[in-house]
Protein backbone atom coordinates (compact mmCIF):
# COMPACT_ATOMS: atom_id res chain seq x y z
CA UNK A 1 0.00 0.00 0.00
CA UNK A 2 1.22 3.15 -1.26
CA UNK A 3 0.85 6.76 0.78
CA UNK A 4 2.97 8.62 -1.10
CA UNK A 5 -0.06 10.41 -3.19
CA UNK A 6 -2.31 10.92 -0.07
CA UNK A 7 -4.11 14.11 -0.47
CA UNK A 8 -1.62 15.37 -3.24
CA UNK A 9 -2.36 16.00 -6.67
CA UNK A 10 -0.99 13.55 -9.56
CA UNK A 11 0.27 14.94 -13.05
CA UNK A 12 -2.11 13.11 -15.42
CA UNK A 13 0.19 11.62 -18.47
CA UNK A 14 0.19 14.19 -21.38
CA UNK A 15 -1.16 11.51 -23.90
CA UNK A 16 -3.79 10.29 -21.28
CA UNK A 17 -6.15 13.56 -20.39
CA UNK A 18 -8.19 13.13 -17.50
CA UNK A 19 -11.61 14.65 -18.79
CA UNK A 20 -13.51 13.52 -21.82
CA UNK A 21 -13.18 15.24 -25.03
CA UNK A 22 -15.34 18.61 -24.90
CA UNK A 23 -16.75 20.86 -27.70
CA UNK A 24 -15.00 24.25 -27.97
CA UNK A 25 -15.89 26.21 -25.65
CA UNK A 26 -13.70 29.66 -23.77
CA UNK A 27 -10.67 28.67 -21.95
CA UNK A 28 -11.16 27.99 -18.24
CA UNK A 29 -8.83 27.02 -15.33
CA UNK A 30 -7.14 23.75 -15.92
CA UNK A 31 -7.58 21.04 -13.39
CA UNK A 32 -5.62 18.90 -11.26
CA UNK A 33 -5.73 15.20 -11.47
CA UNK A 34 -7.57 15.18 -8.10
CA UNK A 35 -9.82 17.38 -8.58
CA UNK A 36 -12.84 16.19 -10.64
CA UNK A 37 -13.54 18.26 -14.08
CA UNK A 38 -17.18 19.41 -14.61
CA UNK A 39 -19.15 17.12 -16.59
CA UNK A 40 -18.36 17.75 -20.30
CA UNK A 41 -21.14 18.35 -23.20
CA UNK A 42 -22.28 15.42 -25.33
CA UNK A 43 -19.53 15.01 -28.30
CA UNK A 44 -20.22 15.83 -31.44
CA UNK A 45 -21.91 12.74 -33.73
CA UNK A 46 -18.54 13.36 -36.19
CA UNK A 47 -16.04 13.45 -33.57
CA UNK A 48 -13.81 10.55 -33.71
CA UNK A 49 -13.41 8.33 -30.88
CA UNK A 50 -11.35 9.49 -28.21
CA UNK A 51 -8.46 6.69 -27.34
CA UNK A 52 -7.68 8.38 -23.81
CA UNK A 53 -11.16 7.16 -21.63
CA UNK A 54 -8.56 5.56 -19.56
CA UNK A 55 -8.93 6.98 -15.85
CA UNK A 56 -5.38 8.99 -14.55
CA UNK A 57 -3.65 6.11 -13.02
CA UNK A 58 -2.94 7.44 -9.19
CA UNK A 59 -2.14 5.43 -6.32
CA UNK A 60 -5.23 6.56 -4.39
CA UNK A 61 -7.57 4.60 -6.59
CA UNK A 62 -5.92 1.16 -7.76
CA UNK A 63 -8.39 -0.73 -7.49
CA UNK A 64 -11.02 1.72 -9.51
CA UNK A 65 -8.88 1.59 -12.10
CA UNK A 66 -8.12 -2.22 -12.16
CA UNK A 67 -11.82 -3.36 -12.21
CA UNK A 68 -13.49 -0.51 -14.55
CA UNK A 69 -10.17 -1.06 -17.52
CA UNK A 70 -8.71 -4.44 -17.21
CA UNK A 71 -11.45 -6.00 -19.54
CA UNK A 72 -11.17 -2.80 -22.00
CA UNK A 73 -9.54 -4.18 -25.40
CA UNK A 74 -9.17 -0.61 -26.70
CA UNK A 75 -5.87 0.62 -27.12
CA UNK A 76 -4.58 3.60 -24.62
CA UNK A 77 -1.09 4.24 -23.03
CA UNK A 78 1.42 2.16 -21.71
CA UNK A 79 1.20 1.69 -17.40
CA UNK A 80 3.19 3.70 -15.69
CA UNK A 81 6.27 1.70 -14.27
CA UNK A 82 6.35 3.16 -11.47
CA UNK A 83 3.08 2.50 -10.58
CA UNK A 84 1.63 -0.96 -11.32
CA UNK A 85 -1.37 -2.01 -11.20
CA UNK A 86 -2.34 -4.08 -7.84
CA UNK A 87 -4.99 -6.17 -7.33
CA UNK A 88 -8.34 -4.93 -5.91
CA UNK A 89 -7.72 -6.37 -2.37
CA UNK A 90 -4.07 -4.90 -1.71
CA UNK A 91 -5.10 -1.73 -0.19
CA UNK A 92 -6.66 -4.08 2.63
CA UNK A 93 -5.09 -3.68 6.34
CA UNK A 94 -2.96 -7.43 7.30
CA UNK A 95 -5.72 -8.02 10.21
CA UNK A 96 -8.94 -9.37 9.37
CA UNK A 97 -11.79 -6.48 8.29
CA UNK A 98 -15.23 -7.13 7.70
CA UNK A 99 -15.66 -8.36 4.41
CA UNK A 100 -17.03 -5.42 2.50
CA UNK A 101 -14.03 -3.40 3.56
CA UNK A 102 -12.12 -5.63 1.00
CA UNK A 103 -14.19 -4.62 -1.56
CA UNK A 104 -12.74 -2.13 -4.29
CA UNK A 105 -14.42 1.02 -4.06
CA UNK A 106 -18.52 1.23 -5.13
CA UNK A 107 -17.94 3.89 -7.70
CA UNK A 108 -15.41 1.32 -9.63
CA UNK A 109 -18.05 -0.41 -11.15
CA UNK A 110 -19.81 2.82 -12.06
CA UNK A 111 -16.89 4.08 -13.66
CA UNK A 112 -16.57 1.12 -15.95
CA UNK A 113 -20.15 2.13 -17.77
CA UNK A 114 -18.14 5.46 -19.06
CA UNK A 115 -17.92 9.18 -18.23
CA UNK A 116 -16.13 10.47 -15.38
CA UNK A 117 -16.67 11.66 -12.57
CA UNK A 118 -19.38 8.57 -12.12
CA UNK A 119 -22.59 9.00 -10.19
CA UNK A 120 -22.38 8.33 -6.26
CA UNK A 121 -24.38 4.94 -5.34
CA UNK A 122 -27.63 5.45 -3.94
CA UNK A 123 -26.47 3.19 -0.42
CA UNK A 124 -22.58 3.22 -0.40
CA UNK A 125 -21.13 0.18 1.27
CA UNK A 126 -19.48 0.17 4.52
CA UNK A 127 -15.74 0.94 3.76
CA UNK A 128 -16.36 2.78 0.25
CA UNK A 129 -16.36 7.01 0.02
CA UNK A 130 -19.32 8.66 0.85
CA UNK A 131 -20.20 10.84 -1.83
CA UNK A 132 -18.95 15.00 -1.67
CA UNK A 133 -22.40 16.70 -0.55
CA UNK A 134 -23.64 19.12 -3.16
CA UNK A 135 -22.04 22.27 -2.89
CA UNK A 136 -23.87 25.77 -1.17
CA UNK A 137 -24.57 28.58 -3.64
CA UNK A 138 -21.60 30.45 -4.24
CA UNK A 139 -18.87 27.72 -2.61
CA UNK A 140 -15.84 27.64 -4.54
CA UNK A 141 -15.95 24.31 -6.70
CA UNK A 142 -11.74 23.97 -5.44
CA UNK A 143 -12.53 23.29 -1.87
CA UNK A 144 -15.10 20.14 -2.86
CA UNK A 145 -12.42 18.74 -4.73
CA UNK A 146 -9.98 18.71 -2.38
CA UNK A 147 -12.48 17.23 0.48
CA UNK A 148 -13.49 14.66 -1.90
CA UNK A 149 -9.30 13.73 -2.59
CA UNK A 150 -8.68 13.60 1.30
CA UNK A 151 -11.68 11.28 1.92
CA UNK A 152 -10.15 9.01 -0.70
CA UNK A 153 -6.87 8.89 0.29
CA UNK A 154 -7.75 8.35 4.01
CA UNK A 155 -9.99 5.41 3.49
CA UNK A 156 -7.79 3.71 1.66
CA UNK A 157 -4.15 4.38 3.01
CA UNK A 158 -5.47 5.58 6.82
CA UNK A 159 -8.66 3.87 7.29
CA UNK A 160 -11.89 5.13 8.35
CA UNK A 161 -11.97 7.12 11.47
CA UNK A 162 -12.52 10.47 12.39
CA UNK A 163 -10.01 12.36 11.34
CA UNK A 164 -11.10 13.67 8.06
CA UNK A 165 -14.16 15.85 9.79
CA UNK A 166 -11.30 17.28 12.03
CA UNK A 167 -9.49 18.26 9.07
CA UNK A 168 -11.94 19.79 7.46
CA UNK A 169 -12.79 21.63 10.34
CA UNK A 170 -9.12 22.56 11.01
CA UNK A 171 -8.06 23.52 7.16
CA UNK A 172 -7.80 27.03 6.67
CA UNK A 173 -9.50 28.84 4.22
CA UNK A 174 -6.69 28.84 1.79
CA UNK A 175 -6.60 25.26 1.44
CA UNK A 176 -3.20 25.07 3.43
CA UNK A 177 -2.75 22.45 6.17
CA UNK A 178 -2.31 22.75 9.70
CA UNK A 179 -0.68 19.95 12.34
CA UNK A 180 -2.56 19.45 15.05
CA UNK A 181 -2.47 16.38 18.00
CA UNK A 182 -5.68 14.57 19.21
CA UNK A 183 -6.18 13.75 22.77
CA UNK A 184 -7.87 10.98 24.00
CA UNK A 185 -10.62 11.47 25.95
CA UNK A 186 -9.65 9.73 28.82
CA UNK A 187 -6.25 9.89 30.08
CA UNK A 188 -5.32 6.28 31.63
CA UNK A 189 -5.03 7.22 35.19
CA UNK A 190 -9.04 7.59 34.86
CA UNK A 191 -9.59 4.63 33.25
CA UNK A 192 -11.89 2.10 35.28
CA UNK A 193 -10.59 -1.27 35.71
CA UNK A 194 -13.56 -3.61 36.16
CA UNK A 195 -13.39 -6.24 38.60
CA UNK A 196 -11.56 -10.01 37.19
CA UNK A 197 -9.42 -8.13 35.02
CA UNK A 198 -5.57 -8.62 35.41
CA UNK A 199 -4.95 -4.96 36.21
CA UNK A 200 -7.53 -4.67 38.85
CA UNK A 201 -5.87 -7.69 40.80
CA UNK A 202 -2.88 -6.87 40.87
CA UNK A 203 -3.90 -2.99 41.72
CA UNK A 204 -5.60 -5.12 44.92
CA UNK A 205 -2.91 -7.39 45.52
CA UNK A 206 0.35 -4.98 45.06
CA UNK A 207 -0.07 -3.88 48.70
CA UNK A 208 -0.01 -7.07 50.36
CA UNK A 209 2.78 -8.49 48.27
CA UNK A 210 6.99 -7.63 49.73
CA UNK A 211 10.26 -8.07 48.58
CA UNK A 212 12.60 -9.74 51.02
CA UNK A 213 16.35 -8.95 51.09
CA UNK A 214 18.16 -11.73 53.12
CA UNK A 215 21.88 -11.28 54.47
CA UNK A 216 23.76 -13.76 56.24
CA UNK A 217 25.56 -12.88 59.62
CA UNK A 218 28.73 -13.95 58.06
CA UNK A 219 31.67 -10.81 57.72
CA UNK A 220 30.71 -11.08 54.12
CA UNK A 221 27.03 -10.51 54.37
CA UNK A 222 25.70 -12.37 51.44
CA UNK A 223 22.09 -13.36 51.01
CA UNK A 224 19.54 -12.83 48.06
CA UNK A 225 16.60 -11.58 47.35
CA UNK A 226 13.17 -13.19 47.37
CA UNK A 227 8.96 -12.45 47.70
CA UNK A 228 6.62 -13.05 50.28
CA UNK A 229 2.59 -11.88 51.54
CA UNK A 230 1.05 -10.58 53.80
CA UNK A 231 -0.48 -13.99 55.94
CA UNK A 232 -2.35 -12.54 58.76
CA UNK A 233 -2.85 -8.75 60.71
CA UNK A 234 -0.58 -9.84 62.90
CA UNK A 235 2.38 -8.87 60.46
CA UNK A 236 3.17 -12.53 59.50
CA UNK A 237 4.67 -12.90 55.98
CA UNK A 238 4.74 -16.29 54.32
CA UNK A 239 7.92 -17.17 51.80
CA UNK A 240 10.03 -19.95 51.04
CA UNK A 241 12.61 -21.35 53.31
CA UNK A 242 15.48 -21.16 50.78
CA UNK A 243 14.80 -17.60 50.15
CA UNK A 244 15.45 -16.80 53.87
CA UNK A 245 17.48 -19.98 54.76
CA UNK A 246 20.78 -18.00 54.78
CA UNK A 247 19.99 -15.43 56.99
CA UNK A 248 18.18 -17.73 59.76
CA UNK A 249 21.35 -18.04 62.20
CA UNK A 250 22.82 -14.35 63.04
CA UNK A 251 21.65 -12.62 59.87
CA UNK A 252 19.10 -9.81 59.13
CA UNK A 253 15.83 -9.65 57.15
CA UNK A 254 14.33 -6.69 55.44
CA UNK A 255 10.75 -6.65 53.89
CA UNK A 256 9.61 -3.60 51.41
CA UNK A 257 5.67 -3.21 50.10
CA UNK A 258 5.39 -1.42 47.09
CA UNK A 259 5.18 1.44 48.79
CA UNK A 260 8.81 1.71 49.11
CA UNK A 261 8.45 1.41 53.17
CA UNK A 262 10.60 -1.39 54.85
CA UNK A 263 10.41 -2.96 57.87
CA UNK A 264 13.02 -5.23 59.85
CA UNK A 265 11.54 -9.44 60.26
CA UNK A 266 12.49 -12.46 61.97
CA UNK A 267 12.18 -15.64 61.73
CA UNK A 268 9.40 -17.62 63.06
CA UNK A 269 9.50 -20.89 62.23
CA UNK A 270 11.01 -23.08 58.75
CA UNK A 271 10.47 -26.19 57.08
CA UNK A 272 13.02 -27.05 54.75
CA UNK A 273 11.22 -30.45 53.39
CA UNK A 274 8.11 -28.27 52.65
CA UNK A 275 10.14 -24.90 51.56
CA UNK A 276 8.20 -22.88 53.07
CA UNK A 277 8.97 -20.17 56.31
CA UNK A 278 7.54 -17.62 58.18
CA UNK A 279 8.55 -14.50 59.27
CA UNK A 280 6.92 -11.27 61.57
CA UNK A 281 7.26 -7.49 60.96
CA UNK A 282 8.96 -6.42 64.61
CA UNK A 283 7.60 -3.17 64.29
CA UNK A 284 4.26 -3.94 61.88
CA UNK A 285 2.51 -1.30 60.97
CA UNK A 286 -1.42 -0.87 60.95
CA UNK A 287 -4.05 -1.80 58.84
CA UNK A 288 -2.11 -4.67 57.02
CA UNK A 289 -4.25 -6.65 54.22
CA UNK A 290 -3.84 -10.27 54.37
CA UNK A 291 -4.07 -12.13 50.91
CA UNK A 292 -7.27 -14.39 50.67
CA UNK A 293 -6.70 -17.79 50.13
CA UNK A 294 -8.03 -19.65 47.76
CA UNK A 295 -8.56 -23.59 47.91
CA UNK A 296 -5.80 -25.43 45.42
CA UNK A 297 -7.57 -28.74 45.41
CA UNK A 298 -10.28 -26.67 43.35
CA UNK A 299 -7.59 -25.70 40.54
CA UNK A 300 -8.23 -26.89 37.40
CA UNK A 301 -5.37 -27.08 34.94
CA UNK A 302 -6.55 -24.23 32.20
CA UNK A 303 -7.30 -21.45 35.04
CA UNK A 304 -5.59 -18.38 34.75
CA UNK A 305 -2.67 -17.54 37.17
CA UNK A 306 -0.92 -14.27 37.80
CA UNK A 307 2.46 -14.01 39.81
CA UNK A 308 3.67 -11.58 41.52
CA UNK A 309 7.46 -11.29 42.79
CA UNK A 310 10.86 -9.56 42.33
CA UNK A 311 12.33 -11.54 39.77
CA UNK A 312 16.03 -10.37 39.45
CA UNK A 313 15.34 -7.82 41.99
CA UNK A 314 12.63 -6.03 40.11
CA UNK A 315 10.35 -5.46 42.55
CA UNK A 316 6.58 -5.55 42.32
CA UNK A 317 6.64 -7.44 38.72
CA UNK A 318 2.82 -9.30 37.82
CA UNK A 319 3.12 -11.74 35.27
CA UNK A 320 -0.08 -14.16 33.66
CA UNK A 321 -0.32 -17.40 32.45
CA UNK A 322 -2.67 -20.45 33.18
CA UNK A 323 -2.35 -23.44 34.92
CA UNK A 324 -0.59 -26.01 33.13
CA UNK A 325 -0.97 -29.16 34.84
CA UNK A 326 -1.48 -30.02 38.61
CA UNK A 327 -0.26 -32.81 41.07
CA UNK A 328 3.58 -32.46 39.78
CA UNK A 329 6.21 -34.19 41.51
CA UNK A 330 8.88 -31.58 42.25
CA UNK A 331 12.41 -31.82 44.10
CA UNK A 332 13.70 -28.71 44.35
CA UNK A 333 16.88 -29.79 44.62
CA UNK A 334 18.58 -33.22 42.39
CA UNK A 335 15.98 -35.35 44.70
CA UNK A 336 18.82 -37.72 46.55
CA UNK A 337 17.45 -36.67 49.60
CA UNK A 338 19.10 -34.64 52.47
CA UNK A 339 17.63 -31.16 53.00
CA UNK A 340 15.64 -31.00 49.51
CA UNK A 341 12.25 -29.88 49.24
CA UNK A 342 9.55 -31.92 48.15
CA UNK A 343 6.15 -31.46 46.45
CA UNK A 344 2.75 -32.08 44.43
CA UNK A 345 3.27 -29.06 42.55
CA UNK A 346 0.73 -26.54 41.05
CA UNK A 347 2.60 -26.17 37.49
CA UNK A 348 2.43 -22.82 35.48
CA UNK A 349 3.86 -20.93 32.42
CA UNK A 350 3.55 -17.77 34.32
CA UNK A 351 6.91 -16.10 33.93
CA UNK A 352 9.14 -17.12 37.07
CA UNK A 353 12.33 -16.16 37.80
CA UNK A 354 14.97 -16.33 40.50
CA UNK A 355 13.64 -13.24 42.64
CA UNK A 356 9.95 -14.88 42.49
CA UNK A 357 10.50 -17.33 44.86
CA UNK A 358 7.70 -16.74 47.94
CA UNK A 359 5.39 -14.88 46.47
CA UNK A 360 1.69 -15.62 45.32
CA UNK A 361 0.73 -17.27 42.63
CA UNK A 362 -2.91 -15.84 42.60
CA UNK A 363 -6.32 -16.92 40.51
CA UNK A 364 -8.18 -14.78 38.59
CA UNK A 365 -10.33 -13.58 41.74
CA UNK A 366 -7.09 -12.50 43.35
CA UNK A 367 -6.84 -15.29 45.58
CA UNK A 368 -3.69 -17.17 46.76
CA UNK A 369 -3.57 -21.02 45.47
CA UNK A 370 0.07 -21.54 45.50
CA UNK A 371 3.27 -20.12 46.69
CA UNK A 372 5.94 -19.68 43.80
CA UNK A 373 9.38 -21.99 44.32
CA UNK A 374 10.87 -23.28 41.79
CA UNK A 375 11.46 -23.20 37.91
CA UNK A 376 12.57 -25.90 35.42
CA UNK A 377 15.70 -24.39 33.78
CA UNK A 378 17.35 -26.18 30.33
CA UNK A 379 20.55 -26.83 31.63
CA UNK A 380 20.17 -27.49 35.97
CA UNK A 381 17.23 -29.23 36.23
CA UNK A 382 14.92 -28.13 39.33
CA UNK A 383 15.69 -25.56 41.66
CA UNK A 384 16.64 -22.15 41.80
CA UNK A 385 19.43 -21.17 39.65
CA UNK A 386 20.28 -18.56 37.78
CA UNK A 387 18.01 -19.89 34.86
CA UNK A 388 15.51 -17.69 33.23
CA UNK A 389 11.98 -18.83 33.07
CA UNK A 390 11.26 -21.17 30.24
CA UNK A 391 7.41 -21.21 30.75
CA UNK A 392 7.39 -24.01 33.22
CA UNK A 393 7.14 -22.76 36.79
CA UNK A 394 6.00 -24.90 40.00
CA UNK A 395 3.86 -23.29 42.93
CA UNK A 396 3.20 -24.99 46.22
CA UNK A 397 -0.28 -25.83 46.80
CA UNK A 398 -1.70 -23.01 48.96
CA UNK A 399 -3.31 -25.65 51.25
CA UNK A 400 -0.48 -27.26 52.22
CA UNK A 401 1.51 -24.71 52.53
CA UNK A 402 -1.35 -23.25 55.32
CA UNK A 403 -0.97 -25.88 57.03
CA UNK A 404 2.46 -25.71 57.48
CA UNK A 405 2.69 -22.17 58.36
CA UNK A 406 -0.28 -22.33 60.94
CA UNK A 407 2.33 -25.07 62.65
CA UNK A 408 5.22 -22.83 62.48
CA UNK A 409 3.14 -19.93 63.75
CA UNK A 410 1.81 -22.17 66.57
CA UNK A 411 5.22 -24.08 67.43
CA UNK A 412 8.03 -23.13 64.99
CA UNK A 413 8.50 -26.26 63.94
CA UNK A 414 6.93 -28.53 61.15
CA UNK A 415 5.39 -31.95 61.28
CA UNK A 416 5.92 -34.46 58.57
CA UNK A 417 3.26 -36.92 57.62
CA UNK A 418 5.44 -40.46 57.98
CA UNK A 419 4.45 -43.90 56.77
CA UNK A 420 7.85 -45.58 58.23
CA UNK A 421 9.48 -47.16 56.02
CA UNK A 422 12.61 -46.15 54.08
CA UNK A 423 11.98 -45.88 49.63
CA UNK A 424 15.02 -45.81 47.33
CA UNK A 425 15.45 -42.35 46.25
CA UNK A 426 17.52 -42.96 42.83
CA UNK A 427 15.54 -45.35 41.03
CA UNK A 428 12.52 -44.08 38.89
CA UNK A 429 9.88 -45.32 36.16
CA UNK A 430 8.40 -48.19 38.38
CA UNK A 431 7.35 -47.18 41.22
CA UNK A 432 9.04 -46.06 44.98
CA UNK A 433 11.32 -49.04 46.18
CA UNK A 434 11.04 -50.13 49.95
CA UNK A 435 15.12 -50.15 50.56
CA UNK A 436 16.55 -52.96 51.80
CA UNK A 437 18.19 -51.03 54.75
CA UNK A 438 17.52 -48.15 56.69
CA UNK A 439 19.36 -44.72 57.00
CA UNK A 440 22.76 -45.37 58.88
CA UNK A 441 21.57 -49.17 59.66
CA UNK A 442 18.11 -49.05 60.69
CA UNK A 443 15.49 -51.17 59.72
CA UNK A 444 14.44 -50.23 56.26
CA UNK A 445 10.48 -50.82 57.76
CA UNK A 446 9.74 -48.95 61.00
CA UNK A 447 8.77 -51.71 63.50
CA UNK A 448 4.83 -51.25 64.51
CA UNK A 449 4.95 -48.08 62.82
CA UNK A 450 2.70 -47.09 59.84
CA UNK A 451 4.03 -49.67 57.25
CA UNK A 452 4.36 -52.41 59.75
CA UNK A 453 1.02 -52.23 60.52
CA UNK A 454 -0.16 -51.92 57.10
CA UNK A 455 1.68 -55.12 56.12
CA UNK A 456 4.52 -53.66 53.69
CA UNK A 457 7.94 -55.24 53.49
CA UNK A 458 11.33 -54.36 52.59
CA UNK A 459 11.56 -54.82 48.90
CA UNK A 460 7.78 -53.78 48.21
CA UNK A 461 7.10 -51.45 45.44
CA UNK A 462 4.48 -48.81 45.86
CA UNK A 463 2.80 -47.86 42.52
CA UNK A 464 -0.03 -45.99 43.83
CA UNK A 465 -0.65 -43.61 46.73
CA UNK A 466 -4.29 -42.08 47.65
CA UNK A 467 -5.45 -42.67 43.90
CA UNK A 468 -2.56 -40.99 42.65
CA UNK A 469 0.59 -43.31 40.20
CA UNK A 470 3.74 -43.39 42.15
CA UNK A 471 6.82 -43.48 39.72
CA UNK A 472 9.48 -42.94 42.19
CA UNK A 473 11.00 -42.26 45.51
CA UNK A 474 10.61 -38.78 45.88
CA UNK A 475 6.99 -38.54 44.08
CA UNK A 476 6.02 -40.84 47.02
CA UNK A 477 7.31 -38.43 49.36
CA UNK A 478 5.67 -35.41 47.52
CA UNK A 479 1.97 -37.05 47.95
CA UNK A 480 2.66 -38.21 51.42
CA UNK A 481 3.62 -34.59 52.36
CA UNK A 482 0.11 -33.49 50.61
CA UNK A 483 -1.57 -34.81 53.81
CA UNK A 484 -1.92 -34.79 57.34
CA UNK A 485 -1.04 -37.56 59.96
CA UNK A 486 -3.48 -39.45 61.07
CA UNK A 487 -5.01 -39.34 57.53
CA UNK A 488 -5.78 -42.79 56.23
CA UNK A 489 -4.29 -43.73 52.72
CA UNK A 490 -4.88 -46.39 50.29
CA UNK A 491 -1.95 -47.77 48.69
CA UNK A 492 -0.85 -50.03 45.90
CA UNK A 493 2.25 -52.39 45.57
CA UNK A 494 3.80 -54.66 44.02
CA UNK A 495 5.13 -58.23 46.06
CA UNK A 496 7.04 -60.79 43.65
CA UNK A 497 5.24 -59.69 40.63
CA UNK A 498 1.34 -59.43 42.40
CA UNK A 499 -0.25 -56.15 43.20
CA UNK A 500 -1.99 -55.81 46.93
CA UNK A 501 -3.60 -52.80 48.61
CA UNK A 502 -3.39 -52.07 51.61
CA UNK A 503 -4.49 -48.64 53.68
CA UNK A 504 -2.02 -46.80 55.61
CA UNK A 505 -2.44 -44.66 58.44
CA UNK A 506 0.13 -41.63 58.44
CA UNK A 507 2.19 -41.21 61.66
CA UNK A 508 3.98 -37.73 61.93
CA UNK A 509 7.63 -36.39 62.89
CA UNK A 510 8.37 -33.10 64.00
CA UNK A 511 11.60 -30.66 62.43
CA UNK A 512 13.96 -31.48 59.84
CA UNK A 513 16.46 -33.32 61.76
Amino acid sequence: MSTENDGTAVPADPAAPSTPPTPPVPPTPPTTAAEPAPPAAPAAPEAEPDPTQTLPQTEAHPQARTQAHAPTPEPGPAPDAAHPQAPAHDTAPSHAQPPAYAQAPAHATAASAGGWPPPPPAVPAWGAPLPPAPPAPGARKRTGGIVAAVLTAALVAGGIGGGIGYWAAERGDNGGFSSTTVSSGDAPASFKRDPGTVAAVAAKALPSVVTIQAKSGGTEGEGGTGTGFVYDQEGHIVTNNHVVASAADGGALSVTFSDGKSYDAEVVGRAEGYDVAVLKLTDAPKGLTPLPLGDSDKVAVGDSTIAIGAPFGLSNTVTTGIISAKNRPVASGDGSGGSNSYMSALQTDASINPGNSGGPLLDASGAVIGINSAIQSTGNGFGQSQAGSIGLGFAIPVNQAKNVAQQLIKTGKPVYPVIGATVNMNSKGAGATIAAQGAGGTAPVTPDGPAAKAGLKAGDVITGFDGHQIDSGPTLISEIWTHKPGDSVKVTYERDGKTATATVTLGERTGDS
